[in-house]
């Protein structure tokens, strides 16, 4: 009896589950749609689960990565209107060139990231500059050049992460740009005002391709100190983006998730 108990519960919890993310993939407000959805690093993870979400809707999104090929190849396995652009974030005077036949924009989600372990005994100051580059400059020139065809009730997300508050040895620059980004955010959200503008960061998101592998003994350590008792799942963080970047209350907001991990 326990048993079909046990069983009927986790069938019951994959439903509201389902019911969950049916809700967050529809809009908070009724409201006409007049842009396209950009996702810039929309090739993997986090961006491409967000990519799927909207294209699900029946929203016309537009994704980039590094490779143009390998950005055509993952648009194509989405179901939907999904469109591949080459965009390397850390080369930022080719940024506006490479955006020109992108229409109007309804969100512009900047998720594109490079993981670089760069201790300050041993920095490398090559791949510092790129990060950086990439972060700030890159993100801000994305705005700079889709600025003209942001739509009326447009949304903007930068993605950071939690380095800036808890760092870990390697994680100089990480921290530095992650914090940088919290900035970005509250001088972009007044300067482009009625424009939101919001920041989601992210902890240590367990089924993403940069942790799911990870040693079995880490990722359970990470685990049992996690209020929660898991790890933060990437379509968790799906529901956060697609809230920040649908309520028209929301602008201005760093939003950390992490299953309070920091709280312990």
């Amino acid at each position: 009896m326990r048993a079909e108990q046990g069983s009927q519960t986790q069938v019951n919890i994959a439903a509201v589950r389902r019911f969950q993310l049916t809700l967050a993939t529809q809009p908070l407000v009724s409201r006409t749609v007049a842009g396209s959805v950009v996702i810039v690093g929309g090739t993997s993870g986090i961006g491409r689960r967000l990519a799927e979400a909207y294209a699900g809707r029946g929203r016309h999104v537009v994704i980039s990565g590094r490779d143009l090929e390998r950005t055509r190849e993952v648009a194509a396995a989405i179901a939907g209107d999904v469109e591949a652009l080459a965009l390397d974030l850390a080369e930022p005077e080719g940024i506006a060139e490479r955006l020109e036949a992108v229409g109007d924009v309804d969100h512009l989600v900047l998720a594109a990231i490079e993981r670089d372990e760069n201790s300050v005994r041993d920095y490398d100051v090559g791949r510092a500059r790129r990060l950086v580059t990439l972060k700030l400059v890159g993100y801000t020139e994305v705005v700079h050049a889709l600025v003209p065809r942001l739509t009326e009730e447009a949304s903007i997300l930068l993605f950071g992460g939690l380095a800036l508050k808890r760092p870990y040895p390697g994680s100089t620059t990480i921290t530095t740009v992650n914090g940088a980004v919290s900035g970005l955010v509250r001088t972009l959200a007044v300067e482009l005002a009625p424009i939101r503008v919001n920041a989601l960061h992210p902890g240590v998101v367990g089924d993403t391709p940069a942790w799911r592998d990870r040693p079995a003994a880490l990722l359970e350590a990470l685990r049992s100190r996690t209020p929660l008792g898991r790890l933060v799942e990437t379509d968790d963080v799906v529901d956060a983006a697609i809230f920040l970047l649908e309520n028209r209350a929301a602008t201005g907001i760093n939003l950390e998730l992490d299953g309070g991990w920091l709280l312990v």
